[in-house]
């Protein structure tokens, strides 16, 4: 056998045995390889003349807009459904997380108010203030006011336990005796209402009434000398010697002790003195006045009171004290629990309700296709193949192993023939 037979055998033998199997491996291996690459690629679609060419772009490019739909179907269908989104609102929104980001959200505002050098709040607080007492409490005073029962509880209240009991103590009797004799009865004033009562008429009466009522000595004294020419000294004493006639009321006032048994008399004064049926009637006397004036003038009152006050100097007041006011620090804490029970009890009863407003308001399924469609085909690409690495890697290897077998099995049929 010569060389060129060995050569002829052995070229035979390498296209019987050996070609099928590695040519199998190789198309089975790159088969695979382009088939999975051909999902992503091209990204863009290629055109020869006007003509695109088929299988461009990728299969997952080109339905992109479809795919974003399944995926946003698949997740809001079987992931995020209404009873997910609802335990997931209930684990996120529990009290303790509630209560420290409200907790977070006061210590930020107390905050922002000590650094807030343009006094925003402040005016903010005026706004309401003013708002407040020039708007809305005379409005609502006015509604309430048309109440037959307006403050008839709360006006019986004070009266029984402040006006019933009260009582003026020592000093402020003394001084509103010294008011009475000094500034109401001076003997000025006492002296002129003597002049004023003492006219002809008046003197006349008394002068006839004592004729008429006295007997015994006052008799005789009454019907002999009489009081009216001494009625008409007087008279005369206190409009032509004035300042003498002061003096002598002064003296008189003085030695008769007015002022201390004027300021006996206000230190007895009492309600609970007078009879019952009194009581009551003052009681609903002091109601009915009360109410009265707030219906007609109480409106008016605190708008006009409104008007006059500087809201802005005391909403500055108010905010300098309440940053420098430690109940304020300490009470943070406590106001945060309640503020996050009264949310938990309220999200207990109507979080279904607002997680079922929420999903339309929120576009989740919407968000998703959009994000979906706006992720490039090359990061899609790369999102996959970072998940399912090893999985695609595994099909291509797959696709080698199934074309050596297919090749192997072409040899062995070969060698049959």
């Amino acid at each position: 056998m010569t060389f060129s037979d060995f050569s002829s055998l052995d070229l035979s033998l390498i296209s019987t045995i050996i070609v099928p199997p590695i040519a199998g491996a190789i198309i089975g291996y790159f088969t695979n390889d382009i088939a999975i690459n051909m999902l992503f690629r091209p990204y863009q679609a290629i055109y020869v003349g006007k003509r695109r060419l088929p299988f461009t772009p990728g299969l997952i490019p080109r339905n992109q807009e479809r795919l974003a739909k399944k995926v946003s179907d698949t997740i809001m269908g079987s992931l995020l459904t209404p009873e997910e989104l609802q335990k997931l609102a209930q684990r996120l929104l529990k009290t303790e997380r509630v209560q420290t980001a409200i907790l977070w959200l006061l210590n930020l505002a107390i905050k922002q108010v000590k650094t807030d050098k343009e006094q925003k709040t402040a005016k903010i607080l005026s706004e309401i203030l003013r708002d407040l007492f020039t708007e809305s409490l005379p409005r609502l005073l006015k509604a309430l006011a048309r109440r037959t029962d307006f403050l008839e509880h709360q006006i019986n209240q004070i009266f029984d336990q402040i006006i019933l009991d009260f009582r003026l103590t020592d000093t402020q009797a003394r001084q509103f005796a010294d008011w009475l004799l000094e500034g109401v009865l001076p003997p000025d004033i006492l002296r002129q209402a003597l002049v004023d009562f003492l006219t002809e008429r008046n003197i006349q009466v008394i002068d006839e009434g004592v004729r008429e009522k006295t007997s015994g000595t006052y008799w005789v004294v009454a019907n002999l000398f009489g009081v009216r020419n001494t009625l008409l000294r007087l008279r005369s004493f206190c409009l032509e010697e004035q300042e003498t006639a002061n003096t002598r009321l002064k003296e008189l006032l003085l030695s008769l002790e007015v002022r201390s048994r004027l300021r006996e008399w206000l230190q007895s004064i009492s309600l609970q003195n007078l009879p019952v049926s009194t009581v009551r009637q003052l009681r609903k006397t002091t109601r009915e006045t009360v109410q009265t004036y707030v219906q007609e003038s109480g409106s008016q009152f605190i708008q006009d009171f409104g008007q006059t006050v500087d809201w802005n100097q005391l909403s500055i007041l108010i905010i300098n004290r309440l940053q420098n006011s430690a109940a304020l620090t300490t009470s943070l804490e406590t106001i945060s629990k309640e503020l996050a029970l009264i949310l938990d009890k309220y999200l207990e009863e109507d979080l279904e309700k607002i997680v079922a407003q929420a999903i339309p308001i929120l576009s989740i399924d919407q968000v998703i296709i959009d994000r979906v469609n706006a992720t490039s085909p090359q990061n899609l690409e790369a999102a996959v193949q970072g998940i399912v690495k090893s999985e695609l890697q595994a099909i291509v290897n797959l696709g080698g192993v199934l074309g050596f077998m297919v090749g192997v099995f072409q040899t062995i049929l070969l060698l049959f023939r």
